[in-house]
């Protein structure tokens, strides 16, 4: 199979760089604005000096003298009320009220008029650090966005190739099957591996299996080709494109176990596999803040975002990065979920695992188990996060063990790594979903008791097709 040359200066990929450009500079734009502030302005103090005045001092027949001739101890004792509610709160301290009663003969109105201007500027400082987080919070989606669509369009352009040889070929061979091509695209990904977009139609009333075009784009390729799991099975009279991806090297079967805190139905951790471009699959799984049913929205809500994005062909980390800005932007309280998520290339076998304030990951060699920890933040905390990644390479019958908190957090401090390295080394279960119940068995027999967090296990395994 021929290359050809690979198309470069496309209009397409130049306007989608100007879409990023500006998309960078509307998130250079939003940081740029008023940031987040620490103290009060000189107008926001002058401001609650002047509400005194107007409030309380305005009836008392020393005014003229408190804020002419002695200014400036007025203005010590205002400064003296702020400095010590900032520090002690309304009560203030005992030397501060002394020195307030000795000077001013409406002490009490006084001090209750500086205090409500200090909760009110107080306030507007809080609104302004809300909406300035808000602000950073759409930059860094946007600016992720603009990355993300700059990379993609720039793998797009280096992906295309053309093959004049081959596309005359297909087109003879399924005109003889009954099947008019309209035209095909070809694409290689970084890996090396072939895609072709066939778009075609019957050419008489009967439809044609699409089979029939995967097997004729094999054929002529010298490959083997594949469908999409969720691709239509016949072409009718109508043009329709059959996508055609190189087969992969490598299968996986998947099995869970899980229990909620005190053997509740309801779990707080949740997870998912996934079919994701590039003929890779992804397991995922979240552990929601805390137990039960709002735990589990939020872990369920993670893991549907992740599909989303993932689905949509967001990288990985970016998925993670938009889902953590989403989260944190707009809420007072905070509700973390974490994120373990481990994508399998089946072209590979190499696996990549990420993870955002999640628990170890085990692999399972046929003589050895490894583990491997994290130390990042779960999600919904800060705005920008550190995502922990490594990267292995697998064999035929190498599984990976996936585990929420409550796994480890059932075995002795200290020892939780090492215990469930021997619980999963002991075992020679094969079938994924035998294994995960193995292992949670092992461990709810370790502590003898009712499970004190949600606990779940999630085992991939990897075999060779």
């Amino acid at each position: 199979m021929n290359e050809g040359q690979a198309l470069h200066g496309s209009p397409y990929v130049e306007q989608i760089e100007k879409y990023a450009q500006s998309l960078k500079q509307l998130s250079r734009t939003f940081l740029g604005l008023e940031e987040k502030r620490q103290a009060f302005s000189d107008e926001e103090i002058e401001g609650m000096f002047m509400r005194v005045r107007e409030r309380v001092c305005g009836k008392c027949e020393k005014c003229d003298w408190c804020w002419g001739e002695n200014f400036i101890h007025t203005y010590q004792m205002g400064y003296d009320i702020l400095a010590a509610v900032d520090q002690y709160g309304n009560e203030l301290n005992t030397e501060t009220k002394r020195k307030l009663m000795q000077r001013c003969i409406m002490a009490p109105r006084f001090l209750r008029e500086m205090l409500d201007g200090f909760h009110e500027a107080r306030q507007n400082i809080i609104w302004v650090n809300r909406i300035a987080r808000s602000r950073e919070g759409c930059a860094i989606q946007m600016d992720t966005f603009a990355d993300m669509i700059r990379s993609t369009a720039k793998e797009l352009e280096d992906s295309i190739f053309t093959d004049e040889r081959l596309e005359k070929k297909l087109m003879a061979v399924l005109r003889k099957k009954g099947i008019r091509v309209l035209y095909t695209r070809f694409f290689m990904n970084g890996e090396g591996k072939f895609e072709i977009h066939v778009t075609a139609r019957s050419m008489g009333k009967k439809k044609v299996p699409v089979k029939e075009v995967v097997k004729a784009v094999s054929d002529a390729a010298g490959r083997k080709f594949v469908l999409p799991s969720d691709a239509a099975q016949m072409i009718g009279n109508r043009y329709a494109t059959v996508i055609c991806r190189e087969g992969p090297v490598f299968y996986t079967l998947q099995g869970t176990a899980r229990i909620g805190k005190g053997c509740s139905r309801i779990s707080g951790d949740s997870f998912a596999m996934m079919e994701l471009p590039g003929g890779r699959q992804a397991a995922a799984l979240s552990d929601g803040m805390g137990a039960g049913e709002e735990a589990c929205r939020e872990s369920t809500l993670v893991i549907e975002l992740l599909e989303e994005l993932l689905n949509a062909g967001f990288p990985e980390k970016t998925a993670i990065q938009m889902i953590n800005t989403t989260l944190v932007m707009g809420r007072e309280e905070i509700h973390y979920s974490t994120v373990d998520m481990t994508v399998f290339d089946l072209y590979t076998g190499e696996c990549e695992i990420i993870k955002a304030g999640a628990s170890s990951t085990f692999i399972k060699k046929k003589d050895s188990v490894e583990h491997l920890s994290s130390t990042s933040l779960p999600i919904g905390v800060v705005n920008r996060i550190e995502i922990d990644s490594v990267k292995r390479k697998l064999e035929d019958g190498d599984f990976v063990i996936m585990v929420t908190d409550g796994i480890l957090d059932a075995l002795p401090v200290g020892e939780q790594d090492i215990l469930l390295e021997t619980i999963i080394q002991g075992s020679s279960i094969t079938n994924p979903k035998e294994m995960a119940h193995h292992i949670l068995e092992q461990v709810l027999a370790w502590t003898g008791k009712e499970p004190a967090d949600d606990m779940t296990v999630l085992v991939v395994g990897v075999w060779e097709g």
